[in-house]
């Protein structure tokens, strides 16, 4: 089993991999049961419950849902647009659930997408992020700096014809930092973050700006610089005429100086590779 030298064993692996696991089963199972008319503000709640059923009392955020052109964030100006509203999903509709639930202390952030019936451009565009996950990994394990990624990141999006919707996130940001934090049976949260995850992205922040690092992968000068070992959330997300489409998993990077051991994704046996891998056969 890999070890992870940023104080992460293989243990604790196996319970971000399980946590993670966790939203995307929840992704999955609240995707089988939304139909015309559920608003994005019932899909979140749907997503809230589903967790909390399964033991889910803290959160890095609270679970967000959006729906037709909201996917691709259109005319999105300020933080609170993200939030869900009352728009209803119709036939044929894209639709982004995204949640980050924490799990006996562990954390993940998930991004899933899909669409309401038959729709060849979102089916393009989840097929086209395949190769922003090979990119990245490739890149990373390079140990290019965090801002060259991203830019080329948004060179490939250019070149399939697309548009950089993370630009749209707060500081533009492509993946943060996760960790581990102290298991509660409940925290408050603070405009839809978990204030337990909120301090300790600011320990991580403080910590950064001292040894010339960030926990927020941008297009920033505070992300030139290599990746920093640990596990990133990260979520490339394309956008095309209304309609939007990401993945959201982690990646783990390590200080190994072996190429595959010093950057892997966390898990395979995910929805969108899945995905990729019956295309592959199919083909």
């Amino acid at each position: 089993m890999r070890s992870v030298t940023n104080g992460y064993s293989s243990a604790d692996l196996r319970g971000f991999r399980e946590v993670q696991q966790l939203g995307f089963a929840c992704a999955e199972s609240v995707a089988a049961r939304l139909k015309p008319g559920v608003t994005e503000r019932e899909a979140a709640r749907m997503q809230r419950e589903w967790l909390r059923e399964r033991g889910v009392r803290d959160w890095f955020h609270l679970p967000f849902a959006w729906f037709g052109d909201r996917t691709a964030f259109t005319g999105f100006k300020i933080p609170l647009q993200f939030f869900p509203t009352g728009r209803k999903l119709e036939p044929g509709m894209p639709f982004v659930l995204d949640m980050a639930p924490i799990h006996r202390g562990f954390t993940s952030d998930i991004g899933y997408s899909g669409c309401l019936g038959p729709n060849p451009v979102h089916d393009r565009l989840m097929s086209d992020l395949r190769g922003h996950r090979e990119l990245i990994l490739r890149e990373v394990r390079e140990r290019r700096s965090l801002r060259e990624i991203y830019e080329n990141v948004e060179r490939l999006m250019i070149s399939q014809g697309y548009a950089n919707r993370h630009r749209a996130y707060p500081f533009g940001v492509i993946a943060h930092k996760v960790d581990r934090v102290s298991d509660r049976r409940w925290s408050p949260t603070l405009f839809g973050f978990g204030t337990n995850s909120l301090r300790g992205l600011a320990k991580d922040a403080l910590h950064g700006h001292r040894d010339g690092w960030s926990p927020l992968w941008s297009p920033y000068r505070f992300s030139d610089h290599p990746p920093q070992p640990g596990l990133w959330a990260v979520e490339p997300h394309l956008g095309f005429r209304g309609t939007g489409a990401k993945f959201e998993e982690i990646l783990v990077v390590t200080d190994s100086r072996d190429p595959e051991e010093s950057a892997f994704w966390l898990d395979d046996d995910l929805p969108h590779v899945r995905r990729w891998q019956e295309e592959a056969r199919s083909v």
